[in-house]
């Protein structure tokens, strides 16, 4: 791994599968991937950020990043007073052509390998401009929530470890040892979102990982868990706004601007 870090930022270049440690940050920071794909761990649960997303962590939030792909990963503090102008909570943002700019500018380097070469003012004048584009486009649905019930928790697991399972959710409360009513109801009271929509994004979260490592469309939605490509190319354009072979073809693609 490559790294350039400064009290505003930094710059990580990393191969595939690379992981930070585990960590929390006085500031809450944004992420973003110009190349690759990054997932951001916390307690609450998991962001996948691909090249057109960005990822908020707020300050106090333990956390670890994982590169999927080889990645161009660029992080911007935010002072409490901009912060509080976005979630108190872990979020996924679109990412608008203006404030893709500016984030690499916030994070490009200039001459040795130092911190970008912009006054106090021009700096505080950019982030302006990058907080007012997030609160302008829709939060996007690709945090997925950590359950906290050990009956969620175990039903969550058997889905993580085999994301093409299409078992229902009776089935699968009794490899859990739960009811199915009680299971949807805990999925709508402390995940907010019914077991299929949780199932769905989950598999979202799962497809980008693997087309970020290059593997194709037809096995990605064979190992994902939908009937047929088909199916998938649907589901997955319905989330993310693009095919997932301009997806896959965009995470491959490789960087040099700053």
């Amino acid at each position: 791994m490559t790294s350039h870090v400064w009290p505003s930022g930094g710059r990580h270049l990393w191969p595939s599968g690379e992981a930070s440690a585990t960590q929390s940050h006085a500031r809450g920071h944004l992420v973003y991937a110009a190349a690759g794909v990054l997932a951001v761990h916390t307690a609450r649960g998991t962001s996948i950020v691909p090249a057109d997303r960005v990822a908020w962590t707020p300050a106090g939030f333990t956390h670890f990043h994982r590169a999927h792909g080889d990645t161009d990963m660029r992080i911007v503090f935010l002072a409490p007073s901009l912060a509080r102008l976005i979630p108190d909570r872990p979020a996924v943002f679109l990412v608008s052509g203006l404030a893709r700019e500016v984030l690499r500018a916030l994070t490009g380097l200039s001459r040795d390998d130092d911190a970008p070469g912009y006054s106090r003012s021009a700096r505080t004048r950019l982030l302006r401009v990058l907080i007012d584009e997030l609160q302008e486009v829709h939060e996007q649905p690709l945090h997925l929530p950590e359950p906290r019930d050990d009956r969620l928790r175990a039903v969550a697991r058997l889905l993580y470890e085999t994301p093409a399972d299409n078992s229902t959710l009776a089935e699968l409360g009794k490899a859990t040892g739960a009811g199915a009513r009680t299971l949807s109801r805990l999925f709508r009271d402390e995940l907010g979102m019914t077991f299929y929509e949780w199932r769905t994004q989950l598999r979202i979260h799962h497809a980008l990982v693997l087309l970020a490592e290059g593997h194709d469309t037809t096995r990605t939605a064979s190992a994902c868990g939908w009937a047929n490509p088909s199916s998938f190319i649907v589901a997955f354009t319905h989330v993310m706004g693009t095919t997932p072979g301009r997806y896959r073809t965009g995470c491959r693609a490789t960087t040099h601007t700053s």
